[in-house]
């Protein structure tokens, strides 16, 4: 049986998930900046990539994608979280699917490689802990093979960074960039959020370096502050 941490958060209480959903919209209704994850996952993309969000919940994520003109495909396992996507961004293409065990219809909106694939607000470590390993082995495949693989999750959750290191090397992925916030604050030992980009099979940005130096590279491309976006 999955230890899946959403399952047990929305079984305790069958109301949680339209209550999150409800809370993105007073969020957004009321001019708070939503789109963090969405203009950096921009920034490293080409135009008119094809996205895979992984763990998408309301879509707020890639609204700002597909604004930009970005396909974008959504999965989750949450079914009234998905109808929220569908309901809110039809230009999206939003499925009901368990990241622990992703099942790729043939033909279907799955069956491809993304240029990107992003998971954003803590779904990794929602995941349950014998079965992230498979999850990001799984989004691996769906990668292009010049794809990125975006992840972004905080500490204290269940799931050490050093943990999901070794997850994305055993999946065929060097990392290469690490930051502290979606802004790209930089990453370092004292660091209690991670956002992480990584490649099939190869290693740059600060793979070979320890995580207490600065990445040159590391420059904010007009990601305002709120960075970490998770109500949870």
């Amino acid at each position: 049986m999955s230890k899946n941490r959403w399952r047990a958060i929305v079984a305790n209480n069958p109301e949680h998930s339209q209550s999150y959903a409800d809370r993105w919209k007073e969020l957004e209704r009321t001019g708070h900046d939503i789109d963090g994850e969405g203009r950096l996952i921009d920034a490293i993309s080409q135009r008119g990539s094809t996205i895979l969000d992984a763990g998408c919940g309301t879509g707020r994520a890639s609204r700002s994608l597909l604004a930009a003109g970005h396909s974008v495909v959504g999965v989750d396992l949450d079914p009234v979280l998905v109808a929220a996507a569908q309901d809110d961004y039809p230009a999206g293409e939003w499925l009901v699917g368990d990241l622990e065990k992703l099942e790729v219809e043939p033909g279907g909106p799955l069956d491809r490689r993304f240029d990107v694939v992003f998971s954003a607000g803590n779904v990794m470590a929602f995941l349950d802990p014998a079965r992230r390993a498979s999850a990001i082995a799984s989004l691996a495949l769906r990668l292009a093979d010049d794809g990125k693989l975006v992840v972004g999750f905080g500490a204290g959750r269940g799931y050490e960074f050093e943990d999901f290191f070794a997850d994305l090397s055993a999946a065929g992925l060097g990392i290469q960039q690490r930051f502290s916030t979606w802004q790209l604050d930089p990453f370092g030992p004292d660091s209690d959020f991670l956002v992480c980009i990584a490649r099939p099979g190869r290693a740059g940005g600060d793979a070979a370096r320890g995580p207490d130096e600065d990445d040159e590279g590391a420059r904010p491309v007009g990601i305002d502050a709120g960075g970490r976006y998770s109500l949870l």
